[in-house]
């Protein structure tokens, strides 16, 4: 049940009188409009107009209301679906559309439902002294067969080979190709003592 609530007393003194206990409501949820019958039954049309219309709905429109009893209408509202608010009125009309009511409703973008699962609640300890790439060796599962520090001296390597071609590419000397080539071979050499 929605704790939002709109209340309408009907035929409070006189016959189809029609009271609302407010004539504004601002919601990001489902609510409810509650018919207070008084002295005498009466058949209460409600209905939705204005932009609310898209977002909102009533199951039925149409509503007898006992006199002492209260009438709940539910009133759907979906604002998880909008990014900024949307206005309309509620209108509430009885003696055949002689006496009506508006209410206006504004729907404010609701918070989206977010799964939490255990996880969230522990802390993330990080060591201040450790750099991002010893945080990612960390994170290389055990069972693949290479162990991080090759990874990393890996990953070092080639970027520092693709920095040489880079350079040898752009200077477009001998110079600058030999050096590549000293780059790949200190690379190659580097992994086979680790692997080793």
């Amino acid at each position: 049940m929605p704790d939002t609530e709109v209340t309408v007393h009907v035929n409070r003194g006189n016959a189809n009188a029609l009271e609302p206990a407010t004539d504004a409501l601002e919601t990001d949820e489902p609510f409810d409009l509650r018919l207070h019958g008084h002295e005498s039954p009466a058949h209460v049309h409600c209905r939705l107009d204005g932009d609310v219309e898209r977002i909102a709905s009533l199951d039925q429109s149409n509503y007898y209301v006992e006199p002492g009893a209260v009438t709940t209408v539910p009133i759907a509202v979906d604002a998880e679906t909008i990014d900024h608010s949307i206005e309309g009125r509620l209108e509430v009309l009885t003696g055949y559309g002689s006496e009506s009511v508006t209410i206006g409703v504004t729907v404010v973008p609701g918070t989206p439902d977010v799964d939490v699962d255990e996880s969230l609640a522990e802390p993330v300890r990080r060591d201040p002294d450790r750099t991002a790439v010893q945080r990612t060796i960390d994170r290389v599962p055990p069972g693949i067969g290479i162990e991080p520090a090759t990874l990393g001296v890996l990953a070092l390597g080639l970027v520092a080979v693709v920095i040489a071609a880079v350079t040898a590419a752009t200077i477009a000397s001998p110079v600058a190709t030999a050096g590549l080539g000293i780059v790949i071979v200190g690379v190659v050499a580097a992994l086979l003592l680790l692997v080793w």
